[in-house]
This record gives structure tokens, sequence and C-alpha cells, in this order.
């Protein structure tokens, strides 16, 4: 009898497994973009983790992912930003220069468009579902490392209408725990999970136009000078980092930073536009070519896409019959022709028309196009090629040698450090 109970058991295993696979399958498809196209987020595999390494010049990086397991054994993961992909800081567009390595960050990416270009290791599309062992559980090193959105704590609450809901505090000599709560600014959610997270002395507090440290707030009464004491889901954003935990706790994170309201985080992410604006202008706007109407003796009209994710200031400098050069630049959004300045081989000419999309743009266009006129192509660029423009008010600069490519063509070669750098899977 009992081996007749274990056979049909093992029967309805089977036939369940047989039946529910294909659905696992559809929800768990790797999704691959593709060349001309901005993929849908939705699609997207989202992960989160420290960041532990950076190489801004060619776009990539490299994070600790949380796992199930001890995340101080995850080995750092490989990924590389996709051309049109965003970086958010404190509410506010961003580069991977501006976030300070031990940033926890919210990563939304993709199986590399094309693998033999990837930037990064390029790995088998199931390693997301692969225990990594010693502890360290599965989903630490997922295929998906091209970047569509890499945003930190803030950034990401803004983005999907949250806030952190303070609790209970433990403190003692000015360092200690907190105990907290995400849930949706307007409450309209089952009650999250407490998450247990630390911080101390150096924890930046940020109160209207002032900077304010942990025993500013306990002199003032807000918070004891020992002991516990409840928080009654007081209503911040937090910055959210990472660094070893005494007492054998193995995935506790902790808070850098502390916006106690609006007015904090607004000044935050007005600070950090700014960075990036000067940075857009020197660097040019990203864009990618739609199609190449060509004339004869090398002129054409080029039709581009802007990418996404800047300030609707850079974008409003693109008008029609204003000025602009456009230059090829490789996938890693490094200048080609770049030895005596990007300005140096790029196409001149009028913008002719700017034309913006109705409705929302996917994430990573802007929803802009614009048309150009040079009297003179270039070889780099092609429809389905990447680009960067600049209106001719912009400053004419030279861009540090690191980020731009020595040749005449966007070569796949000649990237410093090369992806050997990187562990073998």
């Amino acid at each position: 009898m009992n081996q007749l109970r274990c056979f049909q058991m093992i029967v309805m295993i089977c036939l369940a497994a047989f039946l529910l696979a294909p659905f696992a399958a559809a929800e768990e498809e790797p999704f691959r973009p593709q060349p001309g196209k901005f993929p849908p987020i939705e699609k997207a595999h989202s992960y989160r983790g420290e960041l532990v390494f950076v190489d801004h010049a060619n776009r990539r990086g490299s994070i600790r992912v949380e796992g199930s397991g001890m995340f101080y054994r995850n080995d750092p993961h490989p990924f590389a930003m996709l051309p049109y992909g965003m970086v958010r800081y404190h509410g506010a567009p961003a580069d991977l220069r501006d976030i300070p390595l031990g940033t926890v960050l919210h990563v939304r990416a993709f199986l590399p468009p094309d693998p033999k270009l990837s930037p990064v290791p390029v790995l088998p599309v199931d390693n997301k579902t692969k225990d990594a062992n010693h502890n360290r559980g599965a989903g630490i090193f997922p295929a998906e490392n091209h970047v569509l959105l890499l945003e930190d704590e803030p950034s990401h609450c803004q983005r999907e209408g949250r806030v952190w809901k303070l609790q209970e505090i433990d403190i003692q000599n000015n360092q200690g725990t907190i105990v907290a709560r995400c849930e949706p600014h307007d409450g309209g959610e089952t009650e999250a999970a407490a998450e247990t997270m630390s911080f101390d002395a150096a924890t930046r507090l940020w109160r209207g136009r002032e900077r304010l440290e942990v025993e500013e707030l306990v002199a003032e009464g807000s918070w004891p000078a020992s002991g516990k004491k409840s928080l009654d889901d007081e209503q911040v954003l937090l910055g959210i980092s990472w660094k070893p935990t005494p007492g054998g706790v193995f995935a506790r994170f902790h808070i850098s930073d502390i916006w106690l309201d609006e007015t904090a985080i607004k000044r935050a992410a007005r600070n950090q536009t700014e960075t990036h604006k000067a940075f857009i202008r020197s660097r040019w706007m990203p864009a990618w070519v739609d199609a190449v109407e060509y004339g004869t003796f090398g002129s054409a009209k080029v039709t581009a896409t802007l990418f996404g994710g800047m300030d609707e200031s850079l974008y409003a400098d693109f008008k029609a019959g204003e000025h602009a050069l456009m230059n090829a630049v490789e996938n890693t959004l490094k200048h080609t022709h770049g030895a005596y300045g990007p300005a140096h081989m790029a196409c001149k000419g009028p913008i002719l028309d700017v034309v913006r999309m109705d409705g929302q743009p996917p994430l990573g266009s802007s929803g802009i196009q614009i048309q150009f006129e040079t009297d003179l192509i270039i070889e780099g660029i092609r429809p389905g090629r990447v680009v960067r423009v600049r209106p001719a008010d912009w400053p004419q600069v030279n861009v540090p040698r690191e980020e731009y490519l020595n040749i005449g063509s966007s070569s796949t070669e000649e990237r410093f450090p090369t992806p050997a750098i990187f562990p073998k899977y």
C-alpha cells in the first residue's frame, strides 16, 4: 500500500510539473532587446545590490547583488549600461561617476542585445536560477546584466510613489538601528514587512536647507540619547548603503542619508540635476539614428531620436533653425574621431525639425525626434547607430582621453580596461 501511495504521489508531482512548466517558462522567459527599439521595462529582470566598482568611461561596473544568503560572500557582478540606459541619483539624472561606491541600487536589466559586442561577460540565460553555493543562494549573477534603469533608493521610491515609514529607533552613542517599512505614499497597500537597518554618527540627516547630525536630533529631543523610542511612522526618504555588520548579521543594510521633508529632497535633486546638465553639455546629448536620406556630394538629412532621462532644459536647447553638430559614438557613448576633440570630424548643419511624440515615451527614449541636415556625412552615422548631438551654443570642449576612441570607427577593441578584468563564471 505504501509503495502504491508513493507511486501515485510521484505521478501527481510529474503531472503538475508538466502542466505548470509552460507557465513557468513564460513567466521567466529572458528578454533580449532588439536594435532600434526601446525595450519595455515590464520585461526587465529586477534586482538590487551594492555598487562596488565603476568604470564610468565605459558605462559599466559591478554590483554585489542581494540574494537569499550571506550578502558579504557574494562576488561583485558585472553590469553595463545600455546606450539609452538611464541612471538616477537623489531623484535626478546622473552619470555613473556621480554615485558613491557602497550605494545600494535598484536595477532593471536585460540580456545583452548583441553578445558579440558586450563589454561585460556574457552568461547563460538561466544564470539567475543557479545556486551560487557557499551560503550565497540563487539570483546573484543574472545573465540580465545590460541595464535600462539604475537608481538609488530615493529615486526608486519617488518613481514608484513610495516612502519609508520609521517605526522605532534603538540608539547608543549616536549609533544603532532603525526599524522601517517601505510603503506607498498614499497608504493604499497592505502593510509592508518591516526592515531593520543600521545608522551611525556619519549618517547624514537633511531637513529643509540644513544638514544635521545624529547628535543634533538627540539634543533637540527628536531622538533619544540611548535606548528605544517609537518614531510613529514618520515618513521620510532614505539613502541606503551597505557596510560590514558585527554580531553575525550577514545582510543588514545601512542608512547613509535621511531626508526628513520635501524641501530637503528637492534641494538634493536640484543639486544633482545641475551637475548632470553641465556634464551632458560637455559630452553632448546621446541619440540613435532612425533614418538617413542621402543627397549629393556627401550631403544628407539625418533623423535621430534623443535618449531619455535628461533634464527638460537640455531638450529645450534643440530648436528648429538652430545649428548643431553630430558625432558618431560607440555603444558605451564614447566619441569616435576624438583625438582632436569631438567637434573636429563631427557633421555640422542646421536642425530642420523637432518633433515630440504623443503620449508617454518608453523608458530610455525622450520621445523627441530631430531632423538634422549636413553637407558632409561621416561613416559612423547610419541607421541604428548611436550618436551624440550638440546644439551649437553648447560649450565646445575636448573630452579626456579615456572617453574617446583614437581611430576612425567604433571599434570594440579599444576599450580599457578590457572584459578580461572580470571574473570567469
